[in-house]
């Protein structure tokens, strides 16, 4: 079966699985008064799985409510994204939100999409963003970004541009990069972070992008060499690497960001409340130093700062996806 087709499957299973609750009202009382649901679309094991454990201790003593985590991932995110964005808007059942949430929607006519990332969800917060880091094999001999760039300009398509997944975030952001420097790569599509992983490490990959708490390890033992941040601005994680953006990049900014949001019609007080105490996870000290540690900048944004970025980057992959051609994996 299509990707497309099991989306729109998984939209009318939900749509009728949950058309009860949708109109139940919340248990009378001062909220919260029973447990909040964190719903991760992805499966256990995961940084978002990491996040939501380290936070959730901090959440449970703000709301003083027991915060349950439960897992529903498949098709690509999108059956728990599509189970959250049907639950009922009490403020009993939010979410995780990954650049994926609005990545999808870049691969489906307006009247199609699985969930709209805007129209069907209330932003609380972004809780924190991480610069993304472009790597390269030794054997690919290039040491920085512009002996990069030479290479690739000087060798069109030969370079082997590894990716999590046809149509994921690191696709569209190698993509991007290419586009805006006129130069040419061979994308590798594979199912998942871990197999790339294991072709670049092994040089039958040549470049890919990643994550700080992913590829440090790599960086330091040599196996691979960073060359430059993929954000406008540099990371504190590797303060002396140049970004693309210092290198004459312009325009260009990928940011990994991670935040939580709940089912569209939630009320405001309530978003508001929970958007003060994901504030309060932000600043705490040993969550920040942990997140840090990992090449992670805590936000703890307000839902109006969100929704914008949210906004602005569902906008940005639409365009580049239709620039560029780019596929969803079937």
């Amino acid at each position: 079966m299509r990707r497309a087709d099991l989306l729109i499957g998984v939209v009318s299973a939900m749509l009728t699985i949950q058309s009860g609750s949708l109109l139940a009202q919340s248990p009378a009382g001062p909220y919260p008064n029973k447990p909040i649901t964190l719903v991760l679309p992805y499966p256990p094991g995961g940084s978002t799985d990491v996040e939501a454990r380290l936070y959730s201790p901090r959440l449970i003593e703000g709301l003083g409510k027991p915060v349950v985590i439960d897992y529903k991932p498949g098709a690509g995110s999108s059956i728990g994204t599509i189970y959250v964005a049907k639950a009922a808007p009490d403020g009993y059942t939010i979410m995780a939100a990954t650049p994926s949430f609005t990545v999808y929607p870049a691969f489906y006519p307006l009247d199609k999409l699985p969930f709209d990332p805007i129209k069907d969800f209330a932003p609380i917060s972004m809780i924190n963003r991480t610069s993304a880091i472009l790597f390269v094999h030794p054997s690919l001999g290039a040491r920085n970004f512009p002996e990069y760039l030479a290479y690739a300009k000087a060798n069109p398509d030969k370079i082997n541009f590894g990716t999590s997944g046809s149509g994921g975030i690191f696709h569209i952001a190698g993509a991007w990069l290419h586009s805006a420097t006129n130069t040419k790569v061979t994308f590798v599509h594979y199912k998942g972070v871990g197999p790339m992983q294991i072709d670049i490490l092994g040089g039958r990959v040549d470049v890919a992008v990643g994550l700080p708490f992913v590829v440090a390890p790599h960086i330091k033992s040599g196996k691979i060499i960073p060359i430059a941040i993929l954000s406008a601005e540099r990371s504190k994680f590797m303060p002396d690497l140049k970004t693309v953006s210092d290198y004459g990049v312009a325009g260009y900014d990928y940011v990994n960001r991670t935040g939580y949001v709940a089912p569209a019609r939630t009320p405001e007080a309530i978003v508001n409340r929970l958007s003060a105490e994901f504030a309060k996870v932000a600043k705490a000290p040993e969550i920040i130093q942990k997140m840090e540690a990992d090449g992670a900048e805590m936000v703890g944004s307000t839902p109006e700062q969100f929704r914008q970025s949210l906004v602005a980057d569902a906008a940005r992959w639409r365009r580049i996806v239709q620039e560029n051609g780019i596929k969803m994996e079937e």
